[in-house]
């Protein structure tokens, strides 16, 4: 399986699973012209995530992981546009509210991956964000969890992660903490 491209990605994985990506990210992040210097690429790819680096450029994250999948050639994990049949017949377990986490600095991925972790078959999370939340619903669903995202009216995205009965149980990587930077799990 490919590394998935998010927020929490380390620039020294991102370079190592697609190091075509390198002019993209330094095009987007001059700051990052540094990584050209073994020395402080070391130092700076294995600790800076694809979030500081974009606030580094003063673009938004998501802008910038959007960017660097494409430069990568990687592709989206497809979220059905339709309810599925399984949104029906889930119980949703946990509620997580993703705007007012990131109004108080704190990235929700840890919270629902969380909760995501403690779901049985058939049990879902539901969580509403302000947008559409692209890195989490690829992550989420590489890991194994169904997942569908609704808008609800402007400004009002509802998702589902949802583990579904007779589906691959969910291969999370052991090395992720859930904690973005900004210091704190949920």
């Amino acid at each position: 399986m490919s590394l998935i491209i998010t927020p929490e990605t380390r620039l020294a994985a991102l370079l190592e699973a697609y190091p075509a990506v390198e002019q993209a990210l330094i095009h987007a992040v001059p700051t990052l012209n540094a990584l050209s210097n073994p020395v402080l690429r070391g130092a700076v790819a294995r600790t800076t995530t694809l979030e500081q680096a974009a606030r580094l450029a003063g673009i938004p994250s998501k802008d910038l992981v959007l960017l660097l999948r494409a430069a990568a050639g990687d592709e989206a994990i497809p979220v059905p546009q339709v309810a599925p049949d399984w949104l029906a017949q889930a119980i949703v377990r946990h509620h997580i509210d993703a705007g007012a986490m990131l109004a108080t600095g704190v990235h929700p991925i840890g919270a629902v991956r969380q909760a995501a972790a403690s779901l049985s078959e058939n049990e879902a999370l539901e969580m509403t964000s302000p947008f559409r939340p692209e890195p989490l619903l690829a992550t989420m669903a590489a890991s194994g969890f169904a997942v569908y995202c609704e808008e609800r009216r402007p400004g009002l995205h509802v998702t589902t992660i949802a583990r579904i009965a007779g589906a691959a149980a969910p291969q999370l990587d052991p090395n992720f903490s859930g904690c973005g930077s900004h210091g704190s799990c949920g």
